[in-house]
């Protein structure tokens, strides 16, 4: 029967069991976070929450749900009627004015079809980017424990660098003063 010492589950810990562990937890709570539907309940907060995905089609920057416009009102009693009717979801009722107002009135990109890069580029170029600092932290890891502990030698070179270094500038000193 084998004992494990504490400094053999810290090493094992850090080993790449450790970061396959981690990343399929961070990614299934991302799943977990993007597929939950936690969304409005009451037909007003149903209806607040689709005028606030919608961009209002004759302001700049701003929502259906911000803007006071002729326009927004005309689509917030779209939104109304399509959630008052009940038949309807969410994204039935966003793709029916989307369609009457030639698709320019997303806010937030879906997250199905092309628009979903709008999603996963980020997150793609995060993990991409993580995952490069690991590969490029361990070879210079590696890299340092090739090199071996330092030397009396070492330490002499080093001490001499510095005395040299200091004698140079101490010179340039005296040479800068009137």
């Amino acid at each position: 029967m084998s004992t494990s010492t504490p400094s053999d589950l810290n090493r094992r810990a850090k080993g790449w069991t450790g970061w396959v562990l981690l990343i399929l937890v961070a990614v299934g709570l991302i799943v977990v976070g993007t597929t939950r539907d936690t969304g409005p309940r009451t037909p007003d907060e149903r209806i607040e929450a689709i005028s606030k995905r919608l961009a209002c089609p004759v302001c700049q920057g701003e929502s259906v749900y911000e803007s006071r416009n002729t326009a927004s009102n005309q689509i917030r009693e779209a939104i109304r009627q399509g959630v008052d009717e009940g038949r309807l979801s969410d994204e039935q009722i966003i793709q029916q004015i989307t369609v009457a107002y030639e698709g320019e009135e997303l806010l937030v990109p879906t997250g199905s079809g092309v628009e979903a890069l709008a999603w996963a580029l980020p997150a793609a170029a995060f993990v991409l980017g993580a995952a490069g600092l690991v590969v490029a932290f361990r070879r210079w890891q590696r890299s340092a424990r090739s090199l071996g502990a330092a030397t009396p030698e070492d330490y002499e070179l080093v001490a001499r660098a510095l005395a040299l270094e200091s004698s140079e500038e101490q010179q340039d000193d005296a040479r800068d003063r009137p």
